[in-house]
């Protein structure tokens, strides 16, 4: 039969035993471990102010009972520890206080002093949180603290790299081929985001193919997203109009839908084409976002991977659309309209529903090779106004970037998409590309 249980209460509330909790992980030599307890000697205060200080082989901790990093104790309730005597048999019980040590980082300043990095005015809080991660951070973090540095020292690599071959062609072959490098680079550039283009092709359909911009398999799980397109009644569609659900290109398309002789393929890529618009100025993208927009599953995994870059914010990696993401997304859009218009899209739509300013937009339409006219609209949808009209017409022309304020925006584009792809593998051109 087992014997009674007992215990004696043996504890001092003014010398409580403490208990810690180290934040950043167990010590593996608590017996090599020096602690200090400070004490607000001003009894008038309510809640007593300790200090308990922590010297290890490897770093100094510090704890604190009056600081949001405290743990969270009740000031209703009093703290025990229990201590088994074996001899007798009784628990001794004892007062206890709760002690959650944080780490502190020091390195030697150039004086001879000490200081904590999180205090170093010449250390930039980018700098302090990478130090952090290095040390206490999980492994998810560490792996993209890792990729981050790699990203940014094979772009410092790529740029000196560049610079060494310009000046190599300076000296051996003059200013004349230089030239001729810096704009064969400029349409380099854009290729980096345009869709596939077959430049000798014989017919305007096989120069952007649509198989190209929407794969088979994303084509044929569209059935069921796109058939509310297809079967829209007139009174649906006002409703869209008036609740503003679509831009005004898409509504445009809509009326006339019901009149095109492939209804089903142009339903289809006017869905793909509006969900792309819907994505564009969304900064951050999660996939929650594509259900909410009920993209097919097969999709939302192509979204994300062909049209965000990642990046790593408070603490995590997210997806983001970034402004060379933007460009690649409104080339998509351009591309799948020139299907859906019969090759001569109304730009000057497509633009403000993109939000794009209108120099970008008329970029991007010469860098995919289109001729630009000016046309005057009449329509319930858009005013008696002038238009920018583009037109996909064989032979393409000749595209000439642009001078000025847009040649450095798409230089600074471009190292952004190099730098992403040194980060994520080969930039993706088209929509089923892995």
């Amino acid at each position: 039969m087992a014997g009674k249980a007992s215990w004696e209460y043996r504890g001092d509330p003014e010398r409580p035993a403490l208990l810690v909790q180290f934040t950043n992980g167990t010590v593996q030599t608590p017996e090599n471990v020096v602690f200090n307890l400070y004490k607000n000697k001003d009894s008038s205060k309510t809640k007593r102010q300790r200090i308990l200080t922590a010297q290890t082989e490897r770093l100094s901790y510090v704890g604190k009972t009056f600081t949001p990093e405290a743990l969270k104790s009740s000031s209703l309730c009093r703290y025990f520890v229990g201590v088994l005597n074996k001899e007798t048999g009784k628990m001794e019980v004892y007062d206890a206080e709760q002690f959650s040590m944080q780490p502190i980082l020091e390195r030697k300043a150039t004086e001879g002093q000490v200081q904590d990095v999180t205090d170093q005015p010449s250390r930039t809080y980018r700098e302090k949180v990478d130090a952090l991660i290095e040390v206490f951070g999980t492994n998810k973090q560490k792996r993209a603290l890792s990729s981050r540095k790699l990203n940014q020292v094979g772009s410092e690599i790529l740029s000196k790299e560049m610079t060494k071959a310009a000046e190599e062609i300076i000296e051996s072959k003059g200013t004349e081929l230089v030239q001729e490098v810096v704009e064969r680079n400029e349409e380099e550039s854009y290729s980096l985001f345009l869709p596939p283009c077959n430049a000798k092709a014989d017919t305007k359909e096989s120069v952007y193919e649509f198989d190209l911009l929407i794969s088979p398999v994303e084509y044929e799980s569209l059935e069921n997203v796109a058939s509310a397109f297809k079967n829209m009644t007139p009174e649906e569609l006002q409703e869209r109009i008036e609740k503003k659900q679509h831009g005004a290109y898409v509504l445009q398309e809509l009326a006339d839908l019901k009149y095109a002789q492939d209804i089903d393929r142009k339903a289809r890529a006017l869905w793909y084409l509006d969900t792309l618009i819907k994505l564009i100025n969304t900064k951050m993208i999660k996939r929650k976002d594509l259900v909410a927009l009920e993209c097919p599953n097969v999709m939302i995994g192509n979204f994300l991977k062909n049209f965000t870059v990642s990046i790593f914010k408070n603490e995590s990696v997210k997806n983001s659309i970034s402004d060379t993401m933007k460009c690649k997304i409104a080339s998509y859009v351009l591309a799948l309209a020139l299907h859906i218009s019969d090759f001569q899209v109304d730009l000057t739509l497509l633009q403000r529903d993109l939000k794009f300013k209108d120099h970008r937009m008329l970029e991007i339409a010469k860098a995919m090779r289109l001729r630009i006219n000016k046309r005057i609209m009449f329509s319930s949808l858009s005013l008696d106004e002038g238009h920018k009209m583009g037109t996909l017409e064989l032979p393409l022309p000749v595209y000439k970037p642009g001078a000025g304020r847009k040649r450095k925006a798409l230089e600074v584009s471009h190292s952004h998409v190099i730098r992403w792809g040194l980060f994520k593998g080969p930039v993706s051109t088209s929509l089923h590309a892995s």
